[in-house]
C-alpha cells in the first residue's frame, strides 16, 4: 500500500506531465526548465541528444513551424522509488498545419518513456524517449523539416 508521500509525488510528477502538454501547445519554451532537468537525455526519434537547449530546438524545431497542436495525455503508469520514479504515458499528438495549410493535419500516437529525479526545484525528467505506435495525415503540416526516421517508419493509420 503506498504511502502519502508517494501519492503525493504520483500527483506532482502527474500534474507536471499535463503542464508539459500545455507548454508544448502554447509554445512557452521557456518553461521546459518546469519539467526537465538543465541535465536531461532524450531521444525522439532523431538520436540520443542531451540538455534542455538541445530538446528545446527539437521541439520548437517542429512545432514553431505548424499550427495548433493539441497534445493529450493517457493511461498514465507511475513508479515512485524515493526520490526517483518512472512514468510511461501513451500520446495523442494533432498537428494542424500553419495558416496555409490549416487544410492538413498530422497525428502521431505513440508513448513517453520518462525517467524522473526529486531536485531541489520539484521532481524533473531526466531522461525521456518516444515510442510511436501510429501516424496518420499529411506530414506536410509539420512544414518543411524533415521527419524522424521513428515518425517516417511508423505504421500509417487507416486513411493515411
Amino acid at each position: 500500500m503506498p504511502d502519502l508521500q508517494s501519492l503525493l509525488d504520483e500527483r506532482e510528477i502527474t500534474q507536471t506531465l499535463a503542464r508539459m502538454t500545455r507548454i508544448l501547445d502554447e509554445r512557452r519554451w521557456d518553461c521546459l526548465g518546469t519539467v526537465f532537468a538543465e541535465d536531461l537525455a532524450f531521444d525522439y526519434g532523431r538520436g540520443e541528444r542531451a540538455g534542455i537547449s538541445e530538446l528545446r530546438k527539437e521541439v520548437s524545431g517542429f512545432l514553431d513551424n505548424c499550427g495548433p497542436t493539441l497534445h493529450l495525455l493517457g493511461s498514465c503508469l507511475v513508479e515512485v522509488d524515493g526520490d526517483t520514479a518512472r512514468t510511461e504515458v501513451y500520446v495523442l499528438a494533432r498537428h494542424q498545419g500553419a495558416p496555409e495549410r490549416d487544410h492538413l493535419y498530422f497525428d502521431a500516437t505513440g508513448s513517453w518513456i520518462d525517467e524522473w529525479e526529486r531536485r531541489t526545484n520539484g521532481w524533473r525528467i531526466v531522461r525521456r524517449d518516444t515510442s510511436l505506435s501510429v501516424v496518420q495525415g499529411d506530414p506536410a503540416a509539420l512544414g518543411s523539416r524533415a521527419l524522424p526516421e521513428a515518425i517516417s517508419d511508423a505504421p500509417q493509420g487507416m486513411g493515411s
